[in-house]
């Protein structure tokens, strides 16, 4: 019987905040896997190891993780006053689905220092020395994120002492721009608020009627108070994502929240867009211990945030979800707003189950409607293999 042979593809498996990811550029995909399609899903599911019903992805390159379930496509940008256009795809774990919904804020860190590596973008914008400048066009969304990426001596300078918890080293830090984050009027979910409200009411059945915060800003993401789902808000993942109950709880808030966001027309559909959107409870500050025993403050951090990404609590925060608490913490009488103590702000520190991470955001309300000209936060990204990922040559 004959067998069909692996084939290998230049890629890179980077770190980009607190997410890991396997990079491609686009022209090192296979002929067929470089459109959108089947084969490109098929591809992808294989290098990452998915579906896999034993939830580990051992014959692949993914971590069992949302957070390390992640491909990215980059190549020269054919946007206009851009370097590289930048593709996310978040694989499924367990089953046979590459979601291209939204992006991934942590790996947007890793995509400024990969497009220069790679040559993606023109050596003339990067200095010697210095930080350079890239501008990336995020396809899956349609927007614009502005990385500073350090470089030393020609190279991307990948260490340094910027610390970021949730990540255990620390790393040269780069710091990224998410300009006009909010959802365009045409992008299916309607505005930055699509309900028109900064707070609506929300029933779901089996679950309860509470009050809920829809933003699609980063990336769509329904707020809740921890308290009216009987929550703190200084949870860590094994309170969360040991409880199986509370993980259906939380997949219905989001199917009904999608459907209200005008995401989707049925909660039915909720199961073929995991990636978006998100859930998240807060809380006002209180003290914890935080997932490596670092004591957390109340009087350090301006509220309290946990967040589900594909199913489950997430380690810290994922970026785009980030991108959401800076937005609506910066517009009054959001539930984020209220949370951190309301009033008008331009930056908030929150309390995330690895530590705190920082986020600004500056918003204005324009006729009536408000608006946010961008967000501001802080990464890094590291390279940690790159070479070729070998896959069967039937795969895909």
């Amino acid at each position: 019987m004959a067998h069909v042979p692996q084939i290998k593809i230049p890629a890179t498996y980077i770190r980009g905040g607190t997410s890991k990811g396997v990079f491609f550029n686009l022209q090192d995909l296979p002929e067929a896997a470089q459109l959108p399609g089947a084969a490109r899903d098929a591809l992808l599911l294989r290098v990452i190891g998915s579906p896999d019903p034993y939830g580990k992805q051992i014959d692949g390159m993914g971590g069992a993780t949302s957070s390390t379930s992640k491909t990215v496509i980059l190549s020269r940008s054919i946007k206009p006053e851009h370097d590289v256009d930048y593709l996310f795809g978040q694989v499924s774990i367990d089953k046979a689905f590459v979601d291209w919904s939204g992006n991934c804020g942590n790996l947007s860190a890793a995509v400024g220092s990969f497009a220069i590596s790679a040559g993606l973008v023109d050596p003339a914008r990067v200095p010697a020395n210095g930080v350079a400048t890239v501008r990336i066009w995020q396809a899956n969304i349609g927007k614009t994120i502005i990385a500073h990426v350090p470089v030393t001596n020609g190279e991307v300078q990948e260490t340094g002492d910027f610390e970021l918890d949730g990540v255990t080293f620390p790393a040269a830090e780069v710091q990224l721009e998410f300009l006009d984050p909010a959802a365009d009027e045409d992008d299916g979910g309607g505005a930055m608020f699509p309900t028109g409200n900064l707070v609506d009411q929300l029933d779901v059945p089996g679950v309860g009627s509470f009050e809920v915060t829809l933003i699609s800003a980063g990336i769509p993401t329904i707020f809740v108070n921890a308290e009216a789902i009987g929550y703190s808000g200084t949870e860590l993942q094994d309170a969360i994502n040991g409880d199986n109950a509370a993980l259906a709880r939380f997949e219905t808030i989001r199917a009904h929240g999608a459907v209200r966001m005008g995401l989707i027309k049925h909660i039915d559909e909720a199961a073929g867009r995991q990636h978006t959107p998100k859930v998240a409870f807060v809380a006002p500050p209180a003290d914890y211990l935080s997932s490596s025993g670092k004591q957390v403050k109340a009087g350090d951090i301006d509220l309290l945030v946990r967040a589900l990404s594909m199913g489950k609590l997430h380690h810290a925060m994922m970026g785009t979800a980030a991108v959401a608490i800076g937005t609506a913490a910066a517009i009054p009488g959001t539930l984020v707003n209220l949370a951190a103590g309301g009033g008008e702000r331009e930056a908030v520190r929150f309390g995330h189950p690895s530590g705190t991470l920082r986020v600004g955001a500056q918003a204005q309300q324009v006729g009536g409607q408000w608006t946010v000209t961008k967000a501001i936060m802080s990464r890094s990204a590291r390279v940690l293999m790159e070479g070729w990922v070998r896959v069967p040559g039937d795969s895909f």
